[in-house]
């Protein structure tokens, strides 16, 4: 797709999804020359965010922001992206200073699971490739500056569950996630969907809440925007005549009467008998 076909389909699945928030197109970065002019650079304005937030102002607010580990407060965030030159030894031991996780044995898992997300020949060019980029430019789709790799769509759960319906309605890539409640919105929203070809459910965690302003309702899915023309094509087929839409079509009680409560039974036989 291009970049115009891709910023109106953001706008479609903006509006027919009646999303609280824009979609948000993710494009990641080899150098900072790539980064549009367009775009708000914290650190130009002597200042950082976290990642989250720069999500959070592009579909929120629609800015488009760039991120690079000089804009990122959130250290591990920078790390875990292969930002910056962090040992995996200095990563948990960061963690461990954190408390996330029970104790350093924990952490040194944490860290073995996801590697093992990238295990075998394939899963180490997806770790070289990860140690190309060193940041993100990210915009409301429908505005995009640049032609995205990941989307990420936030909404509660019934938008999300009409999002994980469309991704699987031809079954052949479901949507398959991996949670600890941190680094949802960052790691699995975009980068895990950018590198892997693969969506994610994301859940937000300690940070997305804390920094970013999501509310307690809202979660999200990530997907690379090779399955935005599936996702488009396929919203709304689910279940065909049955599919419950957006807004959702709820199935409401029927063959109810005055006699549902004693109150109005109450006042039903009142009205009869003044009535006879």
């Amino acid at each position: 797709m291009n970049i115009e076909k891709i910023k109106k389909a953001g706008e479609e699945l903006y509006h027919k999804l009646h999303l609280p928030t824009y979609p948000v197109g993710i494009t990641y970065i080899k150098k900072e020359d790539d980064i549009p002019k367009q775009a708000i650079r914290p650190s130009s304005k002597e200042q950082k965010w976290s990642l989250c937030q720069a999500v959070t102002y592009a579909r929120r607010h629609g800015w488009h922001v760039a991120m690079t580990a000089d804009d990122n407060f959130c250290v591990p965030a920078s790390a875990f992206h292969k930002w910056v030159d962090v040992s995996d030894e200095d990563l948990i031991e960061s963690q461990v200073q954190q408390g996330w996780h029970k104790d350093r044995n924990a952490e040194q898992n944490r860290i073995n699971y996801f590697k093992g997300l990238f295990a075998g020949s394939e899963g180490e060019k997806t770790l070289q490739k990860m140690k190309e980029y060193m940041g993100f430019v990210c915009s409301p789709l429908h505005q995009a500056i640049m032609a995205p790799d990941s989307i990420l769509v936030y909404g509660d759960g019934t938008h999300i569950n009409h999002m994980i319906q469309t991704l699987c309605f031809d079954y052949t890539m479901p949507v398959i996630s991996l949670f600890d409640g941190f680094a949802e919105t960052c790691f699995k929203g975009g980068l895990v969907p950018f590198i892997t070809g693969r969506p994610q459910v994301v859940i937000p965690g300690m940070g997305d809440r804390a920094f970013a302003g999501i509310t307690p309702e809202e979660i999200a899915v990530g997907f690379p925007v090779s399955q935005l023309p599936v996702v488009v094509e396929n919203l709304f087929k689910c279940g065909g005549y049955l599919n419950i839409g957006q807004p959702v079509k709820t199935l409401l009680a029927m063959g109810l009467d005055e006699s549902l409560t004693p109150g109005f039974t109450f006042l039903k036989n009142k009205i009869k008998e003044k009535s006879s």
